[in-house]
């Protein structure tokens, strides 16, 4: 077991079902349930009979008591290819007390792949960073588990994000649709985030952004301090100026206005975690609000 996983994030999650929202199609049984209807495991609902259909999928008994030929269809139970897809800029060195936001995405991973493997999927780690791509392709083993926990624990903030011509090619010999988990704080000075998620959106895979965000950045609050610098470009800018914080909070809201609203359009699920919130609490409301998104 990873240091990574903190026993009451497990406890918080272990019951929760990490679904893919969309079709995917699975190449194992599992325990994510597709949206696929047909001949599967586990009832879901009659329907009328229609020309073309199997017949050995009618359901004599309700023809004996309705005189109607139905369909028993069933929900097929699959395995999936969940990655998680880590910014490991220079960005997310930012703390906010005794987390940086390297930390908390780190915890954020371990934990969703400790569920996706105890489900049966296969798991797979990308880190960005440094114009370069960490791969650790998907698979679905014990001795793989380690190994992910293991460079999940070894990745540290630097430089710069990955430019496309570096992950351009990773997702596009995919022959099924996948769970893409991206964790990041979507800062990127040279536009360097956005062509990975619109390729990503454009090959079809459920893609579901979990933006990190620290309070004291969404706050303005850095009490004693009179300047900042950009951990990516070393840039300083003051903050003494009260003007100066009210413009912020204003172009700051219109940011991550435009940051959802943008996602949203491609359909990528979006959701901000700020980081003064437990990781169990945030975990466990995410996985809330998918599951019963996916009723």
């Amino acid at each position: 077991m990873s240091r990574l996983l903190d026993p009451a994030v497990l406890m918080a999650i272990k019951d929760l079902p990490l679904a893919a929202k969309t079709t995917i199609d699975g190449f194992m049984s599992g325990l994510n349930k597709s949206n696929v209807k047909g001949p599967g495991l586990e009832f879901s609902q009659y329907r009328s009979y229609q020309p073309g259909d199997d017949l050995r999928w009618l359901d004599w008994k309700m023809y004996a008591r309705s005189d109607r030929y139905y369909i028993r269809e069933s929900e097929t139970e699959t395995s999936i290819s969940v990655r998680f897809l880590i910014d490991a800029s220079g960005s997310m060195a930012h703390k906010d007390g005794a987390f940086s936001k390297m930390d908390y995405a780190r915890y954020l991973a371990a934990s969703l792949g400790w569920l996706a493997a105890l489900q049966g999927d296969a798991i797979g780690l990308y880190a960005f960073q440094n114009q370069q791509l960490y791969m650790l392709p998907s698979r679905k083993d014990p001795q793989h588990m380690n190994r992910f926990f293991y460079q999940l624990e070894q990745l540290q903030p630097e430089g710069h994000f990955t430019t496309p011509i570096a992950y351009n090619n990773i997702f596009t010999n995919s022959q099924q649709k996948e769970l893409l988990i991206f964790i990041s704080d979507l800062y990127q000075p040279k536009n360097e985030i956005s062509p990975l998620l619109e390729a990503l959106a454009a090959f079809r895979h459920e893609v579901i952004v979990l933006h990190l965000m620290a309070r004291n950045e969404l706050d303005m609050d850095y009490a004693g301090y009179t300047t900042l610098q950009d951990l990516e470009t070393q840039q300083t800018i003051p903050i003494s100026s009260p003007q100066y914080r009210q413009e912020y909070q204003q172009k700051l809201q219109a940011w991550l206005q435009t940051q959802r609203k943008q996602l949203l359009e491609k359909n990528i699920s979006y959701r901000m975690m700020t980081m003064n919130e437990p990781i169990d609490k945030a975990l466990n409301d995410f996985l809330q609000q998918r599951k019963k998104s996916i009723l």
